[in-house]
Formats: structure tokens, sequence, C-alpha cells
């Protein structure tokens, strides 16, 4: 109230009324391109995968393309930024929200439990591609199986806080990582696997050993 009253008329902002339209006109058609992005991804057309063919599926002009994404690597680190809500904060909410180990962590085996879906599966198998062609990407998705790994290890240190002594939550948070790629590669095969009772099954003798 006292800084309206001393300047009852402000001036207006340099940036004017314009610039809050632009960007978002900016984010919406880079949104386009990443949304583009992953559909070429997920449809398995690593080879037709380039900023032209994300630009014309998007329909945005190439230039534009460029003016949001340097190449097409920059298109793939904004894909697997864009795919984070979809498969590690969900993971890193069911570790931290509060409740015990043993509610912990039955929230994670029902949340890993659940399906993946087509194309977020497809797209992992292409990001994994590209990893092992391109040194940022490669090292963009180690970053985030980092960060996915590391709500295995928060889940087993609420276990270290509650029991204390030789529980070493690094380890065994690790441990359940591996185990949990492992079963969703031998899924992506096909085989037939309940993973939430081997899950549920291992972290339980996890925990009871310690």
């Amino acid at each position: 109230m006292a800084a309206s009253a001393k300047n009852p008329n402000p001036p207006a902002s340099p940036a004017g009324t314009r610039r809050p339209r632009a960007s978002a006109k900016g984010e919406q058609t880079r949104a386009r391109l990443i949304t583009a992005a992953r559909t070429l991804l997920a449809g398995g057309m690593s080879e037709r995968f380039t900023t032209r063919n994300v630009a014309a599926l998007s329909g945005v002009s190439h230039g534009m393309c460029h003016y949001h994404f340097q190449d097409r690597t920059d298109l793939v680190l904004a894909v697997i930024e864009d795919i984070r809500p979809e498969w590690i904060h969900p993971l890193e909410e069911a570790a931290a929200a509060p409740g015990s180990f043993a509610e912990r962590a039955e929230r994670v085996v029902g949340l890993l439990g659940r399906p993946e879906g087509a194309e977020l599966s497809h797209l992992h198998s292409a990001l994994h591609w590209h990893a092992l062609n391109d040194a940022r990407v490669r090292e963009c998705l180690e970053a985030e199986y980092r960060r996915w790994r590391g709500c295995f290890v928060t889940l087993f240190q609420v276990l270290a806080e509650e029991r204390g002594g030789d529980v070493d939550p690094r380890l065994l948070g690790e441990a359940v990582a591996a185990a949990v790629d492992g079963l969703a590669a031998a899924e992506s095969l096909g085989s037939e696997v309940d993973s939430g009772p081997v899950l549920r099954t291992l972290i339980r003798t996890l925990a009871a050993g310690t």
C-alpha cells in the first residue's frame, strides 16, 4: 500500500506486454518440437531423426527448429528432460513421502509393478541407442539413471535410520535398482515375470538380513 501511495502511476515495464506473449509462443513452439522428437524416437526411426524431419513433423520451419535447438543432440537431451516426470519424479515421491520403511517400500513396489507404457519403453530404447553413439547423450542419460537409482538409496536410508547399526543404504539401494533394471529388460523381451512379488521378496529379504 505504501509503495502504491508514493507512486500511483508506476512506469511501464521496459519489456512492455508483448514479451510474455512472445515467450509463451516460443515455449509452445519448443514443446511442439519436443513432441515431434518424441514421436520419431518412439517410432523406432532413429535413422530419420534429424532436425529437418523433426521440424517437418511439428509444422515448424527448419530455421526455427535450429533457433531452439542447435542440433539433434540438443533435441535428444530435451526429450530426456521431458520424460523425467513420467519415470523419475513418481519414484522420488514414492520413496520420499512420509511413512515407515515398509510403507514406502510398498509404495515403490506398487509403482514399479505397473506396466510401462509402450511409448516410454520405446523412448528408453532409442535413448540408449543414441547414448552409445553420442557422448553428450550418454553423460545426460547416466545422470538421469543416477537420480533414478538414488530413489532406492533414499528408501534404504529410511531403513538405516530405523535400524541403525550396519545398514549400507547405497549398497542395498543399488542392488535393488540393478534388479529392477534387469526385470525391466526381461519384460521388454516378452518374459512373463511378475515383477511386483519378485521385488517385494527381494526388498524384504535385504531388509531382514541387515
